[in-house]
């Protein structure tokens, strides 16, 4: 775990100081055919393990609820930011 967390912050680290460099610009399209390829191949792998496959039946309400559950509290959570910190005060100018 803190393997993958300094991994992380070694990648904060470095694209705040290189961020000026113009190829590090141009990884928006490449980060997104990453997470793609990373969900496709997470997919693959759990598709083909036997024991996940034949317990789907019972962890798979479960993890329905999870998901269901994340989803609507991050919405929540992201409504609440956007009403509570970005309103726009009235009379201001929308542009």
């Amino acid at each position: 775990m803190f393997t993958i967390i300094g991994i992380m912050f070694t990648g904060i680290v470095l694209g705040y100081i290189f961020r000026d460099m113009s190829f590090i610009k141009n990884t928006e399209k490449t980060i997104s055919f990453t997470i793609i390829l990373l969900l496709f191949i997470m997919g693959f792998s759990i598709g083909s393990n036997d024991r996940i496959i034949d317990n789907l039946g019972t962890f798979g309400w479960q993890a329905a609820i999870i998901a269901c559950s994340t989803t609507c509290g991050s919405t929540l959570a992201a409504w609440m930011v956007l009403t509570l910190f970005f309103k726009r005060k009235e009379g201001e100018n929308e542009r």
